[in-house]
């Protein structure tokens, strides 16, 4: 029998999906890209035709609402749900044409027979996890957008389903929508928490359905430049210095098993994003990640390390580093308020669900929140293989975490109905 969630979860997010807001790391403004407003704007739009109160669109692109409690002479916690509006620009997202793959029934799937695009499922040996279950896929051109509209579609069907059930007691259930979370948490710097009005809340976001994340990476940036010397090759010899060289002397100088290729769980690892330019001038973007604070800081200390050495062999400032502070992991604020991991632990097994711990291998807007002062930790969204083209949603995943999120409320509610 399908969850009374199914049909609205998908159909939300096929209507998200279409919608590209694609960010743009490096930009200087929040949103990044303004196309992140299109997705906003219509979610406002179905924010006030269910009834909502409390919605406001900001000039960053952070959307609030809020379904005010119904109980009365209470002081019921308010808990907030916040999914981000951006997708990542790790892949093409123009032009997203989503489709739907019901039951399931094991095996390579073909995304695109024109175009000999195929799922392998040698490859990706979690897509047995949904025989039987309806995908949602793109093409094969594009990403999807399981990350992150696969937990909007949730919090969205989670939000109707009260509008439409007045009876069911709840106290206030504070929504916010995030931009630019895949390139810096941008978003989440600039949330106005006076305004969203939780006293504590959840992002939805990451693979696969049923775990839970109240622990993630500390996250840093990196810029390297690099100044090399350009001269005519027929005449280069000990005049030229190549830039485009000097940069993968770099990128060779990092450990060689400290990347994400290789490593797993708690480990940390250096990750060079992109690489640009020409024999004159390089540029390296690099990402420092590791659940030890201290660990990190000797990761960003070793970067400067390899810039000095390469600088006392080619010449001071041949090589300089631009740091941009990141995250931090939300458990030491998580870990002080042991209820928010109890609760969603609760909801998770009385909704059938098996949960799952387990440190997370990246960052959320909880992150960044949390050392705001907003405790946040995170519910995964359930779609698969993000960032890529081969990403997929099985609807059953998004209908059980809209569940999950009205039994979480239910159990806030108890919390006080039953003192």
């Amino acid at each position: 029998m399908k969850s009374k969630f199914y049909q609205s979860v998908r159909e939300r997010f096929i209507r998200y999906a279409k919608i590209d807001t694609q960010s743009c790391a490096g930009a200087d403004t929040v949103p990044s890209t303004q196309k992140q407003f299109d997705l906003a704007k219509l979610l406002l739009k179905e924010l006030e035709e269910m009834g909502a109160s409390d919605i406001f669109l900001d000039e960053h692109c952070c959307l609030y609402a809020k379904l005010p409690s119904n109980i009365k002479d209470r002081n019921v916690r308010s808990i907030g749900y916040l999914g981000h509006l951006d997708v990542s620009p790790d892949a093409a997202s123009a032009g997203i044409s989503p489709h739907v793959l019901e039951n399931y029934g094991g095996g390579d799937i073909v995304l695109n027979a024109d175009k000999g695009i195929v799922m392998e499922a040698s490859l990706y040996p979690r897509l047995s996890m949904y025989i039987g279950q309806d995908l949602i896929l793109s093409d094969g051109t594009t990403l999807l957008g399981g990350d992150d509209k696969a937990a909007i579609a949730a919090i969205m069907a989670m939000a109707e389903y009260y509008t439409e059930h007045l009876e069911i007691p709840h106290g206030d259930i504070c929504i916010g929508f995030l931009p630019d979370e895949e390139v810096g948490l941008c978003g989440a710097k600039l949330f106005d928490i006076e305004r969203f009005g939780a006293e504590a809340a959840y992002t939805l976001d990451g693979d696969g359905a049923g775990e839970f994340f109240e622990e993630t990476f500390n996250g840093e940036e990196a810029f390297v430049t690099i100044k090399g010397l350009n001269v005519h090759p027929g005449t280069a010899k000990d005049i030229m210095r190549n830039a485009v060289e000097i940069a993968a002397d770099f990128i060779a100088m990092l450990p060689a098993m400290e990347r994400p290729q290789h490593t797993s769980g708690r480990e940390g690892f250096y990750h060079p994003t992109s690489i640009m330019g020409s024999v004159e001038e390089a540029e390296i973007r690099l990402i420092l990640r590791d659940h030890d604070g201290l660990r990190l800081e000797e990761r960003h200390n070793y970067l400067v390390k390899c810039a000095e050495t390469l600088n006392a062999r080619l010449g001071e400032g041949s090589v300089s580093i631009k740091f941009v502070p990141g995250y931090r992991s939300m458990k030491p604020v998580v870990d002080k308020h042991p209820y928010l991991t109890e609760y969603a632990l609760r909801a998770m097994r009385d909704c059938g669900i098996q949960p799952r711990i387990s440190p997370m291998r990246g960052g959320t807007d909880g992150a960044v929140l949390s050392q705001r002062g907003l405790p946040c930790p995170n519910i995964t969204a359930g779609y698969e293989n993000a960032h890529g083209r081969f990403e997929f949603v099985p609807v059953e995943s998004m209908a059980k975490n809209a569940e999950l999120l009205l039994r979480l409320n239910q159990i806030y509610a108890e919390e006080f109905l039953n003192t």
